[in-house]
């Protein structure tokens, strides 16, 4: 009986084209003057100092504006830089710039699960803030409540097995109680090795399949038994 469900966000829950079209260029764009507003800020700080020991040399704003674009531009999964990614995103979501999106299915499954018993949690490789924002603000309202804890790049890589085990070890579950979703086959490889059940989620041609795990079309064909 799977008592968890641990989703990804780009291609499961959410639209890879939203993050990257929407968010990664709005993050682009407002990435300098936010880091002009806000450098002196004690968390702003601590990113930059982060950003500074990843490039392993001293940086000026400017310099560590150059590098923070290089990382969007390159897609990194680095901790200083979903953690900026998601200051400015919260700007933007406040100001009303932004909206966050799911897939029409995706509160409806959301909330049957929920209805169930089961306890869900987030794992994307953007910073926790960010996984807020986006169900924070979606068109059909505030879907945070839902869920009951987030994991990001702090907990290592999505495609390390090591990831999962951190995870399994804050949910006290056992691992085969526990589904993951998402549409990468490398990530849902490194849940399995940890012992998590898994299911792909195939939304449309631009997700590569893997026989190795079982393929839905969406959450509602998600089973849980």
């Amino acid at each position: 009986m799977i008592r968890v469900v641990l989703v990804d966000i780009e291609g499961t829950t959410s639209s890879i084209n939203f993050v990257h079209q929407t968010l990664f260029p709005y993050a682009r764009q407002h990435l300098r003057a936010f880091l002009r507003a806000h450098a002196d800020e004690a968390e702003v700080h601590r990113q930059l100092d982060e950003v500074e020991r990843l490039e392993n040399r001293e940086l000026s704003l400017q310099d560590a504006a150059d590098v923070l674009e290089r990382w969007i531009d390159e897609d990194r999964k680095v901790t200083p830089l979903k953690a900026l990614q998601g200051m400015i995103w919260a700007e933007g979501y406040r100001q009303g710039e932004l909206q966050g999106h799911v897939y029409d299915d995706t509160p409806e499954a959301l909330r049957a699960w929920k209805a169930s018993g089961r306890a869900l949690y987030v794992y994307s490789s953007g910073s926790v803030e960010a996984q807020k924002l986006i169900f924070g603000h979606t068109a059909v309202g505030d879907l945070t409540p839902l869920f009951s804890g987030y994991f990001d790049t702090r907990v290592g890589g999505k495609r390390e097995a090591e990831s999962y085990r951190q995870i399994l070890k804050t949910l006290q579950c056992p691992p085969a109680a526990v589904l993951f979703l998402s549409d990468v086959g490398e990530e849902l490889d490194a849940a399995r090795a940890a012992g998590l059940k898994t299911c792909q989620v195939i939304r449309d041609d631009s997700t590569v399949p893997t026989a190795d795990h079982p393929q839905v079309p969406d959450l509602l064909a998600v089973r849980l038994d």
